[in-house]
């Protein structure tokens, strides 16, 4: 028996995904299904080799042990499982509570766990997750480790990638491009007259793939290439000043600033304020979110807008149907992004 693919695509309904069982692992260790049992819940009973055979066997088929039930595949949890890179900002809060408000009319149940935006983090929860077997996980993003990708392709539970666009989903995603974003928001700023760009990003995958898709843009549209600064992930307010100081130190003439959150745009807008910069006349700015502030702040923020609501209900749905035995007839959906256009560009 061969290990799953970690890069295959997922069957289009996901119904035939079934967990990686006690019996799969026996026959590739060349032991008994007692023996395994033995090897992971009491190793002190096995020999160091027949305990190695078992832990191989284990990881490279992603199996994970039942905690819960007595192992027993009828059994329900009514739990889903959702992992945000961060609670400290808004960005993902619209999704999160559109998922719970819609399990809950269907008998679901959210918990909802912070990764941060390090795969070994999530790697780590998800080995916590899949033991305990939620009906449901959602997960934020496409990029996860080979390990992770074993882990939850081997465990038969509907999962929900969101936030990004693959191929080769591990079963379910409704997402979006971001590529395609950073090119939109540049042809938007080029259509408006910009013509010396400038990027303040955060480090995470997300970010980055719009960064690209905004520098490429750039490139067709036969614009020098955009002023740069990065950091971490989340970004905050004095992120945005900070940048902002920055790049005028390294580029004075830039006209926009496309910002990959709009806590980094608030940042730029005060900065602007503090050194007399005037918004949009002398630098437009752009934000990407569409939290709660961003129409209100002043001058109201031109941004990019997810529609969260329709991320997470889709993602309820979707599992809800699972959990009932249904096929989703189209597991894959790219929700796409709206330009929110306001005052400060």
């Amino acid at each position: 028996m061969q290990a799953p693919d970690p890069a295959r695509t997922a069957p289009p309904s996901g119904r035939d995904r079934s967990a990686v069982t006690l019996r799969e692992v026996a026959e590739r260790a060349g032991v008994s299904m007692i023996t395994v049992s033995r090897a992971i819940n009491t190793p002190q009973q096995v020999s160091e080799r027949t305990r190695q055979r078992v832990q191989e066997a284990v990881s490279a088929l992603g199996y994970v042990p039942n905690l819960v039930a007595g192992g027993l595949r009828s059994a329900r949890s009514h739990v889903v499982t959702a992992l945000v890179p961060t609670l400290t900002g808004p960005l993902f809060g619209e999704m999160v509570q559109a998922l719970t408000d819609a399990l809950e009319l269907s008998g679901f149940q959210v918990m909802v766990g912070q990764v941060g935006y390090a795969r070994s983090r999530e790697d780590e929860l998800l080995r916590a997750i899949v033991g305990r077997r939620p009906d449901g996980i959602v997960l934020t993003g496409v990029m996860h480790s080979p390990e992770g990708r074993r882990l939850l392709m081997a465990s038969g539970i509907p999962v929900v990638e969101t936030w990004d666009f693959t191929d080769t989903p591990i079963d379910m995603l409704v997402g979006l491009r971001h590529e395609a974003l950073g090119a939109a928001v540049c042809e938007h700023l080029f259509a408006r007259g910009r013509r010396r760009l400038a990027l303040l990003s955060g480090g995470d995958e997300r970010a980055a793939r719009r960064a690209q898709g905004f520098a490429d843009a750039a490139a067709h549209l036969g614009l020098r290439p955009p002023a740069v600064r990065l950091g971490k992930s989340p970004t905050t307010h004095a992120d945005g000043r900070a940048g902002l100081a920055a790049l005028l130190a390294d580029v004075p003439d830039i006209d926009a600033v496309f910002c990959s959150s709009d806590m980094l745009a608030l940042g730029v807008l005060t900065e602007a304020r503090a050194r007399a910069i005037a918004v949009p006349q002398q630098l437009a700015v752009m934000g990407f979110g569409d939290i709660d502030f961003a129409a209100t702040v002043s001058p109201a923020l031109s941004t990019v807008r997810i529609d969260g609501t329709r991320m997470g209900q889709t993602a309820a749905q979707w599992i809800a149907d699972r959990a009932e035995g249904k096929a989703v007839a189209q597991p894959v959906v790219d929700i796409g992004f709206s330009i929110v256009e306001r005052s400060s560009s």
